[in-house]
């Protein structure tokens, strides 16, 4: 059960915390005037065997007296009864509930949640008043609307509550009594707080302040928010489990993006010559900005994550690249260094915010309705445009101002790159059935595929089976999951489970088969894969023997079902599906054309087919894992964002030249939008796919999977935005135009 009460301008001057009404009122003076005999000197007299033998709940339990500037002890100000040892606490409590006959009926005892800082093993033993019949506080936690941390106008850490109408009312009432007394914050009987009454609460809002750090105020806030339970949890279980990709695949995964991150700036300086370094230094600049504020907001990096990181890192260079193609365009053009960087950023704001809402926009709603996986990509995502906005356009502009202000020269391009992709002039609108019927081709074998061999679930979605095994010696994930693969011929999932010679198994391997004799098989193919790891020799009945003494071998094993359940599902569902509307909506209003919005809807739906499609296509035939799992959900949001930015791009461009030239035919402008977009998409997609393809070479088996979905989505994204999102466009464009040709011929005959 939980206890919420508390108080408002409330200073917590005990560092013990309380839970129902605890007070130093009569009863706990009384038993510390009982305790103030003993001194610090006889202590140090008597040998601590003879002290506990005479004196045994004060050999353990330190009482709460303190000397004054006389040397005489007294009991100390609040309900703390004394202090014991974390180890002793339960020798403490099997004395008081011996003695517990000699102690009021209304006196409760109960131990703080965790030690002071200055303290850490110390817990203080909290003297509460029973005010009720049936022992339980005056007022629940079912009572608390809302509570946050929060700051006071000195600028120190305060914890702020909202109660609703009838707590409020029983708040003003245990306020009002209990002036100069203190409060207590309890759950399953500990003590999480207890600060001293102030003055009366009369509207139930109320303050807690005190020597908290912000994450002490948080824990707190988040206990008196949860409510009240209808039974105390209670830890069964505990163990350190180490991470999924294991310790050798995050260094070769931190390895493969570094290497990749370092090509990423070469490249920009080869292409853009001393422009380069600019875009480099933002870069760098906006890695630093994402994980700084991911570190303040204390999130957890997964492999979704880290999918809204190489998306965001994408966009980033996407926008420097299309900042630097317009200026590259005023210099051909023959203006000046200062003209052309000023019209450059100028006609590049278009093209940069409109990708970036709709991703933005996309982000959002995904963090609202989406959950697990899908949130955690939404949050990064979220983070990473509004870093990369930011030092793309503005850190870049301060460096390029600054040197023409000392008259630097400021080179775009060298003798190799000047005039790359200006002399191009494909027929992109002209192609556009033969590509059709190309993705027509590839999207119905991956439904045939989809149909006869389906897709390869992992244990995210189709649960499994879980053994946590011991060995007599240290062993690495990788190694042992690459043996279980050649038993099962898929690999399972690998951790580390407390100690570094424990690991936990979890596979999907016949998980179907609900029988004993599955079981039996599932285990003899483990111990089969393992057994060569261990220098001492064991039988598969000692590996198997279930005995809670046994040491090595197989210690535990259960089912477990899918980590995704319905409702994440449902709520991805629902989130692409909104997102999805959004961008639809926001592209037709900002294009003025609802044609384009189905133009982008028709290419995010063909990007996802054909992902989808070759997944279940080579699932089996490449020599790695391609599982779908939450890492895969990633994927596929990842490339519903690149696509998108990339689509929006290029009709941004469209505009622009159906503004600039509105007598050409609408296939003539779509054409030379694309053709001059090329350089751009070449630099983004090049640059993108080169961290992919480092990540995917060096970074392990473990993520090899997810990286390969990440790279066919950027290469199918790329070609979608080209030969499938403009021309889809463009048919929707011009039958509209011939129906309403011919809806104003049939006018004019009937006149």
């Amino acid at each position: 059960t939980a206890v919420a009460e508390q108080t408002q301008q409330t200073e917590q001057t005990t560092p013990a915390d309380t839970t129902a009404t605890a007070q130093a009122d009569t009863a706990g003076s009384t038993l510390l005037d009982k305790i103030s005999d003993t001194t610090a000197a006889d202590q140090q007299k008597e040998s601590f065997e003879k002290y506990a033998k005479e004196n045994p709940l004060f050999a353990y339990l330190n009482p709460a007296i303190f000397p004054n500037a006389q040397g005489q002890y007294f009991p100390g100000e609040g309900a703390t009864v004394g202090f014991a040892t974390i180890k002793d606490t339960a020798r403490v409590n099997r004395m008081l509930r011996q003695t517990g006959s000699i102690f009021p009926r209304d006196l409760k005892l109960a131990w703080t949640v965790k030690p002071e800082k200055d303290r850490p093993d110390i817990l203080e033993l909290i003297a509460l008043k029973v005010t009720s019949r049936d022992g339980l506080a005056p007022l629940g936690g079912d009572a608390v609307v809302d509570a946050r941390q929060d700051y006071d106008q000195n600028g120190r850490v305060e914890i702020t509550m909202l109660m609703n109408a009838e707590g409020a009312k029983t708040w003003k009432r245990l306020t009002a009594d209990n002036i100069g007394n203190q409060i207590a914050i309890v759950l399953d009987d500990y003590v999480y707080s207890a600060p001293r009454v102030n003055s009366e609460i009369p509207n139930g809002r109320s303050s807690i302040t005190g020597n908290f750090s912000i994450e002490e105020a948080q824990d707190l806030a988040n206990i008196l928010k949860a409510g009240k339970l209808p039974a105390p949890a209670r830890i069964v279980q505990e163990e350190v489990v180490g991470p999924s990709l294991g310790r050798e695949s995050i260094n070769s995964g931190l390895t493969s993006f570094l290497i990749a991150f370092v090509l990423v700036l070469i490249y920009m300086v080869l292409y853009y010559n001393r422009a380069g370094w600019v875009a480099d230094l933002a870069l760098v600049t906006n890695i630093f900005f994402i994980f700084g504020v991911l570190t303040s907001l204390g999130a957890v990096l997964t492999l979704p994550g880290i999918a809204g990181i190489v998306l965001t890192l994408g966009m980033a260079v996407d926008s420097n690249v299309i900042i630097y193609e317009r200026i590259r365009e005023e210099l051909r053009a023959g203006k000046g260094l200062r003209l052309a960087i000023t019209d450059g950023y100028n006609n590049a704001y278009s093209a940069i915010i409109d990708g970036n809402v709709t991703t933005l926009l996309t982000g959002i709603v995904l963090n609202i309705f989406g959950s697990g996986p899908v949130q955690g990509f939404a949050t990064t995502l979220i983070i990473g445009i509004i870093t990369s906005l930011f030092t793309s356009i503005f850190i870049s502009r301060i460096i390029f101002e600054w040197q023409l202000r000392k008259n630097k020269n400021i080179p775009f391009d060298n003798q190799y790159t000047r005039y790359a992709f200006t002399k191009v002039n494909f027929d992109f609108i002209g192609m556009r059935k033969k590509m059709y019927i190309a993705s027509g081709i590839l999207i119905f074998i991956g439904i045939i595929s989809l149909a006869t061999k389906g897709l390869n679930f992992g244990v995210d979605f189709s649960g499994g089976r879980t053994y946590v095994i011991r060995f007599d010696k240290e062993v690495g994930t990788n190694e042992v999951r690459s043996l279980l693969a050649e038993e099962f011929g898929e690999a399972p999932e690998v951790k580390t489970f407390g100690s570094s010679n424990q690991v936990k198994i979890t596979t999907k391997y016949m998980i179907e088969e609900d029988t004993q004799a599955a079981d039996s098989i599932v285990e003899a193919k483990i111990y089969s894969g393992v057994k060569g790891l261990y220098d001492t020799p064991m039988s598969f009945n000692d590996f198997t023997a279930d005995d809670e003494t046994k040491v090595l071998g197989r210690l535990s094993s259960q089912k477990v079902g899918p980590t995704i359940a319905d409702d994440i599902k449902q709520g991805a569902v629902l989130a692409v599906f909104f997102a999805l509307l959004i961008i639809f909506i926001y592209i037709a209003i900002r294009f003025k054309k609802w044609q384009y919005g189905m133009g982008g809807l028709v290419a995010l739906a063909h990007d996802t087919m054909i992902t989808i499609s070759l997944y279940s296509i080579f699932s089996g035939i490449l020599p790695f894992n391609l599982e779908v799992d939450q890492a895969f959900i990633a994927a596929l949001l990842t490339i519903i964002g690149y696509s998108i930015n990339d689509t929006v791009i290029i009709f941004d461009r469209i505009r622009e030249y159906v503004g600039l030239y509105p007598k050409r035919v609408i296939s003539d402008n779509m054409n030379h939008a694309m053709n001059s977009t090329l350089g751009r998409t070449f630099n983004t997609a090049g640059t993108t796919l080169v961290v992919l393809i480092a990540i995917f070479i060096f970074g392990g088996e473990v993520i090899r999977g997810f990286v390969f979905a990440l790279m066919v989505g950027i290469a199918i994204g790329t070609y979608s935005s080209i030969f499938v999102a403009s021309p889809i466009a463009y048919d929707f464009i011009t039958n509209s135009q011939k129906r309403r040709k011919r809806k104003e011929e049939a006018k004019k005959l009937q006149k």
